[in-house]
């Protein structure tokens, strides 16, 4: 009997958690517009500036498409990768597995036509994660 209670309060209490994490399960999900109110030419202006560097140079799709890698890999997706190393502290970019990565220069056009349009909004960790989305793409 007492065996039959603990499985009925098991029972119970997985269908609460259920109740609970479905009741709202789109509220941190992702999003594919998810800048579209806040900044809605940053997937274009990004997409822009890697064709014509592509264009010009095909080869980096595959450094951009590492840099992401290498920036996830650490410690998420951040964009730590792209900080420069200061006179205490080395940073990721100038680790030895980072310095050959190629690409920084596409981020940073990217980065300042965003802000251009729309400062402060689209983080540098999405500008890599978009730009090596569209070089896949364009190759």
């Amino acid at each position: 009997m007492a065996r039959m209670i603990t499985l009925y309060i098991l029972e119970l209490l997985l269908a609460v958690q259920v109740l609970i994490v479905s009741v709202n399960p789109g509220a941190n999900a992702l999003s594919m517009d998810y800048y579209m109110m806040r900044c809605p030419f940053a997937e274009m202006i990004i997409k822009n500036t890697v064709n014509q560097a592509l264009s010009n140079d095909p080869t980096l799709a595959a450094g951009l498409l590492r840099m992401h890698f290498h920036d996830c890999f650490v410690e998420g997706c951040d964009g730590s990768v792209l900080i420069d190393s200061t006179k205490d502290n080395t940073a990721e970019k100038d680790s030895p597995a980072n310095l050959s990565l190629r690409g920084y220069e596409i981020i940073d056009q990217a980065k300042q036509a965003i802000e251009k349009q729309c400062p402060g909004v689209v983080s540098c960790a999405d500008i890599v994660a978009m730009a090596a989305r569209d070089a896949v793409f364009f190759v």
